[in-house]
C-alpha cells in the first residue's frame, strides 16, 4: 500500500485491489471516503494545502464518519458496512453508539452529500427487509 498524508488527512493506493481510500479528521471528528485515482493524483500535487486535500477527499464516497465532539454524546454513522474491507489500513476506534441502518439510511436520503451511497445502501436495505 501507498500513502500520501497532511497534516488532518491521509490517503492510501491498495496496488493489489485498485482502490484508493482516504480519512479526514480533526477536533474530535474522523471521516473515511473511497476517492479516485484523480484525487488521489492530485493529493500528490506538492505543497497542496490540508483545506484543498480535505475538500478534494470529501468528494468522494463517505465511508465511515465518527464525532466526539463537545456538542454531544460521541456517535458513528457506518455508510458503507464494507468499510474495514475497503480499508484494512483504518485504525479504528469506536466509541458511542453507531447510528441503527435505519436512520442512516434515512439520512443517505435525505442528504445530497450522501447521495454517492444511496445505490448501495438500499441494496443493502432490500437484502435486509428480504424483497
Amino acid at each position: 500500500m501507498k500513502f500520501l498524508s497532511g497534516t488532518s488527512w491521509k490517503a492510501c493506493c491498495d496496488p493489489g485491489t485498485g482502490r484508493y481510500t482516504a480519512e479526514t479528521w480533526g477536533q474530535g471528528n474522523s471521516d473515511l471516503y473511497e476517492i479516485t485515482g484523480a484525487i488521489y493524483a492530485a493529493l500528490g500535487a506538492k505543497d497542496i494545502p490540508d483545506s484543498e486535500a480535505e475538500r478534494l477527499i470529501s468528494e468522494g464516497r463517505h465511508l465511515y464518519m465518527h464525532v466526539n465532539d463537545r456538542f454531544g454524546p460521541p456517535y458513528t454513522v457506518v455508510f458503507d458496512d464494507d468499510y474495514k474491507t475497503l480499508c484494512p489500513w483504518f485504525g479504528v476506534s469506536e466509541v458511542g453508539k453507531v447510528w441503527p441502518d435505519a436512520l442512516t439510511d434515512a439520512a443517505v436520503e435525505l442528504f445530497a452529500s450522501e447521495e454517492k451511497n444511496r445505490e448501495q445502501r438500499r441494496a443493502k436495505r432490500k437484502k435486509r427487509e428480504g424483497s
